[in-house]
């Protein structure tokens, strides 16, 4: 796999320069840039399959960077600067326009070890197994009935959101569309690396008038609240309609599973709802929404125009499982519309 390394600070370059010559054959060095200009202007020339790119640089950032770099050379980005939680905005900005995830830069410790080597080398080769499978095959869904359809003055309506890469940006914007007095419970299933889902919810918070917060193990969603699953285990829903996180199926690459979760819904939410799947690589969210719209869920995804990355709508598309294809504004304002 070819990599590029982006970053102003020489020091960190031949930090990242070590690391990932240590891996050779299997990872070799494209080129380096010092800020983002450059990094655009190598990118048209020679596509890597991984960009390791900082935020912070002179000229042009990280995030500016990945924006004109996915519109006109795509290809597989990581964000790796000096500290992400210190630079939350920034970093959801960039995944907004596509970067794939974000890890601190390894740092020479004083005994002259590598410090965060082996957290960087395990999202890079998470990537690598993204990339690979962005046309991977689709989860099985099991088929059991539900116990209620229609409405149920027990039970919350669930509104239940699948988005990958150019997630966050999606995602702010359909939030922005749901009033105040929402009357449903919102679930998201966004593939973030659990370190900065936190900040993801506080960042989706500044978009909308509703309360986000991390689903916990445990809980039953409530009405007028948004949940985000926060770990890098897969969120489901059990029987008794609460919150609950599983490593199974741990062969999948995609963490949290948009399908794992939309199935454990089919399965247990006692009453049909909507569901939706926006911008992201590869499958994942498909055959879940196909289910759910078997059950008489109401079902959407994100039209290809409004999309980072058109894989899994087209994928959901291809299966017919939408019944409705929108960009997440409209999807946002269709939910508004819902009489609960």
């Amino acid at each position: 796999m070819r990599i590029a390394i982006v970053n102003d600070m020489k020091m960190a370059v031949e930090i990242l320069r070590r690391i990932v010559a240590s891996k050779a054959p299997q990872y070799e060095i494209a080129w380096v840039a010092y800020d983002g200009r450059e990094a655009v202007e190598k990118c048209a020339k020679d596509t890597p399959d991984i960009i390791l790119m900082d935020l912070l640089m002179p000229v042009m950032n990280g995030a500016e960077a990945t924006r004109e770099i996915m519109a006109k050379s795509p290809c597989g980005i990581l964000l790796v600067t000096s500290s992400v939680s210190a630079n939350s905005a920034k970093a959801f900005e960039a995944m907004s326009y596509g970067a794939l995830d974000a890890v601190n830069t390894p740092i020479l410790g004083t005994d002259g070890k590598l410090e965060g080597a082996a957290q960087f080398l395990q999202k890079l080769e998470r990537l690598e197994v993204l990339c690979k499978n962005s046309v991977s095959q689709p989860l099985p869904v099991k088929s059991t009935p539900l116990s209620v359809t229609g409405k149920s003055s027990n039970v919350p309506y669930l509104a239940t959101i699948g988005s990958s890469t150019g997630g966050p940006a999606a995602l702010a914007k359909l939030l922005g569309e749901l009033p105040a007095g929402f009357g449903a419970a919102v679930v998201i299933i966004q593939h973030i690396d659990q370190e900065f889902v936190a900040g993801l919810a506080e960042w989706l918070g500044t978009f909308t008038k509703l309360k986000v917060s991390l689903a916990v193990e445990g809980e039953t969603p409530l009405p007028n609240n948004v949940y985000l699953a926060a770990t890098n285990d897969h969120l489901v829903i059990t029987a008794g309609m609460k919150f609950k996180y599983t490593a199974e199926p741990l062969e999948l690459p995609y963490r949290p599973s948009v399908d794992v979760f939309f199935e454990s819904v089919c399965r247990h939410w006692p009453r049909t709802g909507t569901a939706a799947v926006l911008t992201g690589i590869g499958r994942d969210g498909a055959q879940g929404l196909l289910a759910l719209k078997n059950k008489g869920w109401k079902t959407m995804s994100q039209d290809k125009g409004s999309c980072v990355v058109y894989g899994m709508p087209k994928a959901a598309a291809e299966l017919g499982a939408p019944t409705i294809i929108l960009s997440p504004e409209k999807i946002g304002q269709e939910l508004a519309k819902i009489n609960f």
